[in-house]
């Protein structure tokens, strides 16, 4: 009689490890969501991520904000933005077109707000990393981290540093740009997908 309840426990307890294992599957499975972009580009992207659409722009909320503005890089906005063709017609510097050779993505004239701070100004750096990154199967970006400063805007003071990474695609004519160093985005964009 002992062995038998013994082996009721087992088989009991089997079928509920199962039962966990598939709603831990399910739960797996719908934790992410698909945002779909422009030239066929879907990324898979945790749903507690946030995402604000205008005009040819994404930016995915990835902490804590308020809803966000939709002007570039809202200052103590964790995320990152999803740039398109009509945005890169001006987002050199001085509103030139933007060109990952000649610069990081900075459509100004006059100093950006430091993404941690609004009271302070932000001043980019030469490329501190220049290379290739996939972004999905057979579609390579130019990849650049510019180095970031936050500094005072009455005399250039350092407080603080940051790293603006970009990721851009000539042919698509798409820049994603995050200032944030997002966890797993980069991950994100080398597990992308698509559409033939």
């Amino acid at each position: 009689m002992m062995r038998k309840m013994i082996s009721l426990a087992a088989a009991a307890g089997a079928v509920i490890g199962a039962v966990a294992v598939a709603g831990a599957d399910r739960a797996a499975a719908s934790s992410t969501t698909s945002l779909r972009l422009s030239g066929g580009l879907t990324l898979e992207i945790p749903r507690t991520w946030r995402v604000y659409r205008s005009a040819d722009q994404v930016h995915v909320v990835t902490g804590a904000c308020a809803k966000p503005k939709s002007h570039y890089f809202e200052p103590r906005c964790r995320g990152f933005w999803v740039m398109g063709a009509k945005t890169l017609k001006t987002g050199g510097e001085g509103f030139q077109r933007y060109n990952p050779v000649n610069g990081p993505f900075y459509p100004a004239v006059d100093v950006a707000p430091c993404p941690t701070d609004p009271k302070l100004g932000h001043v980019l750096g030469k490329a501190i990393a220049v290379g290739y990154r996939n972004i999905g199967a057979g579609h390579k970006a130019h990849y650049r981290v510019w180095p970031g400063r936050c500094v005072t805007y009455d005399d250039a003071t350092q407080k603080s540093t940051f790293k603006q990474r970009e990721w851009y695609l000539p042919k698509e004519k798409l820049l994603i740009v995050d200032q944030w160093a997002t966890p797993g985005l980069a991950t994100v964009l080398q597990n992308a997908t698509w559409e033939s």
